[in-house]
C-alpha cells in the first residue's frame, strides 16, 4: 500500500521542480524529501523522477502518481474537514426513537431545543415500542431510544444497552366527569375493584403492569375495552363505558368530559429512559441529545410537580 505521506512530497516535488524548494515548502531537511522519493519510487517498482542539471522532471508514472495523488488528499481533506464538522456538531445525523406518549410530549421540545442549538446536525425520529427500538439501536439503525419499564416489574434490559434515566411516570387514574369516587380526597385502587377497565391491548409491558397493580390491590380487572391509543382510551372514559390507569405522559391533554387523579404513594409507575447501544460509537451528536433529553426531563417533571401542588 502507497504511504499517503510519501505521495504528499511526491505531490510537493512535482509543484516547486526541486528537491530542496519542496523541503523548504514542507519544513524538511532536502535528505529527508530524497529519502520519500527513493521509498516511494520501491513501492511503486518505478522510477518517478528523473534527476537533471536543471532540477528534477516527473516520468510519465511520476506524472500519473501526482494525478491520483492530487485526488486522494482532496478526498481526505474533505474526509477531515467532515469528521471535524461532526465531531464540532456542525455537521453528521442522529436517529432517534421513541414510544408513543414520549414521542408526543418529550421529543418535540427535545428536538426543538437540539437544533436550535445545533441546527446543521441531521435528526430523524420513529415511533415505536421499546421491544421495536431496541432492536433497531441494537441492529444500528438507531442512535437513541426512549424506552420505559415499570415498577415493581423491571425490564430485563441486557448489557448491551446503556441505560440513562430521565424521569419517573405516574400512573394516573381516569375516571368520566361525575363519577361518585370523585367526591373523595384520596381514591384507592381497590375502590375501584367493580368498574369496568379500558386497557392497552398486551403487546408490551403495559398491560401486565395494570394487571399486577390490580391484583396487588386484591383483585381481578374486568377489561371492556381494550386500546393502545391514549385518546381513544380516554373518549372511551368519557363515555361513561370504564375507567383506565394512563401515565401522566399521555395525559397532557385531557378530554374534557374527564377527570385524572392521583393513586398518592403507591401509584405504579413507569420509568423512562434514554438507551444507546452500549457497544457501539457514542457519536458527540447522541451526547448532545443525551443532555437536552435530561434538561427537558427535569422540566416536564417540575412543571408537573408545580401542577399537582396548585
Amino acid at each position: 500500500m502507497l504511504d499517503i505521506r510519501r505521495m504528499k512530497v511526491l505531490r510537493e516535488v512535482a509543484a516547486h521542480g526541486s528537491f530542496s524548494a519542496a523541503a523548504d515548502a514542507m519544513n524538511f531537511t532536502q535528505s529527508a524529501v530524497s529519502q520519500h522519493i527513493a521509498a516511494l519510487e520501491r513501492e511503486t517498482g518505478t522510477q518517478l523522477v528523473e534527476r537533471g542539471a536543471r532540477g528534477i522532471r516527473l516520468t510519465d508514472a511520476g506524472r500519473a502518481l501526482v494525478t491520483h495523488a492530487d485526488g486522494i488528499l482532496a478526498r481526505l481533506d474533505d474526509a477531515e474537514e467532515e469528521l471535524a464538522a461532526i465531531a464540532g456538531l456542525r455537521g453528521g445525523r442522529l436517529r432517534v426513537g421513541s414510544f408513543q406518549s414520549a414521542g408526543a410530549t418529550l421529543v418535540p421540545r427535545a428536538v426543538a431545543v437540539f437544533k436550535h442549538r445545533h441546527p446543521d446536525v441531521e435528526l430523524s425520529m420513529v415511533e415505536g415500542e421499546p421491544s421495536e427500538t431496541v432492536r433497531r439501536l441494537k441492529a444500528g439503525e438507531l442512535d437513541v431510544a426512549l424506552v420505559y419499564d415499570y415498577l415493581p416489574l423491571p425490564q430485563d434490559y441486557d448489557d448491551d444497552l446503556e441505560l440513562t434515566h430521565l424521569l419517573d411516570d405516574e400512573l394516573m387514574l381516569v375516571l368520566p366527569r361525575g363519577h361518585d369516587l370523585l367526591e373523595r380526597s384520596a381514591i384507592r385502587l381497590d375502590a375501584l375493584s367493580e368498574e369496568s377497565w379500558i386497557s392497552g391491548t398486551g403487546r408490551d409491558s403495559c398491560r401486565r403492569m395494570f394487571v399486577h397493580a390490580c391484583n396487588a390491590a386484591g383483585f381481578e380487572p374486568r377489561v371492556a375495552f381494550e386500546s393502545d391509543d391514549g385518546h381513544a382510551v380516554q373518549a372511551f372514559v368519557a363515555a361513561g363505558v370504564g375507567v383506565a390507569l394512563e401515565p401522566r405522559l399521555a395525559l397532557t391533554t385531557v378530554h374534557p368530559q374527564v377527570e385524572v387523579r392521583s393513586l398518592g404513594r403507591k401509584a405504579p409507575t413507569r420509568r423512562i429512559w434514554a438507551a444507546r447501544s452500549a457497544l457501539a460509537y457514542r457519536s458527540p451528536a447522541s451526547e448532545a441529545m443525551l443532555e437536552v433529553l435530561r434538561e427537558v426531563s427535569e422540566e416536564f417533571a417540575a412543571r408537573e410537580k408545580l401542577s399537582a401542588v396548585s
